[in-house]
């Protein structure tokens, strides 16, 4: 019987090493995800196990909050507890691994001349706000989108695409799942959100008491910058809704 595969091609040999290179990252540092097996790593592609499943929604938040915190609490104790938000980590190869601040201040300066910013103004508020959140112990960004996430018929959680990593802080990437999540199906109760920021900071802090303070203030600092580097996708890859002022529905129920 013959095993279903799914290869993704790339334009460029570095870009193949890169994602291969992240996919035995994650598999060493962060366990709790599960990935699909690579099987064949090619000149210009990666082929890898095929997973039969759906991508995420919304009544999954709660588990794949606390998927996330086990994930991230694994890599900081395994590998990102010394790891600046500001300084590019290393892989064992010495190849570097994206910090936090440079990706970002890079893409929301693109975002002006995008016109996704209105002005300087706006440009250097949000740069502030980079600056803000730069701070606290160190995680990884996994791009937590629900299409990224593979729910099998059994319940099993697969995570996929490994092409881009970075650093970041504790709950910047839940803050990217559910800012996709609302951008795929529409805004969020409230309630919703403080329960999967609590899941996630519990998951998380039982690596380490000192991991698991991420605040809901501070979660909507994270929202506020994905609003804007998510803005140029609207309308693709599934997100189908607009991004209101506040992504959830607050006192709803």
């Amino acid at each position: 019987m013959s095993v279903r595969q799914f290869t993704k091609h790339y334009e460029t040999p570095r870009q193949v090493a890169s994602a291969a290179r992240h996919h035995a990252w994650l598999a060493e540092h962060a366990r709790a995800l599960r990935l699909p097996a690579l099987t064949v790593v090619g000149p210009t592609s990666l082929t890898y196990e095929w997973i039969d499943g759906r991508p995420a929604r919304t009544e999954d938040l709660l588990t794949l909050a606390g998927l996330l915190g086990d994930a991230h609490g694994t890599a900081w104790t395994t590998d990102l507890r010394l790891a600046s938000l500001s300084t590019p980590h290393h892989f064992r190869d010495g190849v570097a691994f994206g910090d936090y601040i440079g990706p970002r201040q890079t893409a929301l300066r693109r975002r002006l001349e995008q016109g996704y910013l209105p002005d300087q103004i706006a440009l250097h508020a949000m740069l502030r706000l980079l600056e803000k959140t730069a701070e606290g112990p160190t995680a990884f960004y996994k791009d937590s989108n629900p299409r990224n996430f593979i729910i099998t018929e059994a319940g099993d959680i697969y995570t996929v695409d490994t092409d881009d990593l970075t650093l970041a802080p504790m709950g910047y990437d839940l803050a990217k799942l559910i800012a996709t999540l609302v951008l795929t199906y529409g805004p969020l109760p409230a309630p919703v959100i403080d329960s999967a920021l609590r899941a996630y900071n519990e998951a998380v802090e039982s690596h380490d008491p000192r991991l698991g303070t991420t605040d809901r203030e501070r979660l909507d600092d994270f929202l506020a910058l994905h609003a804007v580097l998510t803005a140029p996708y609207a309308g693709r890859n599934g997100y189908r809704h607009r991004w209101a002022s506040q992504p959830c529905r607050r006192g709803s129920t």
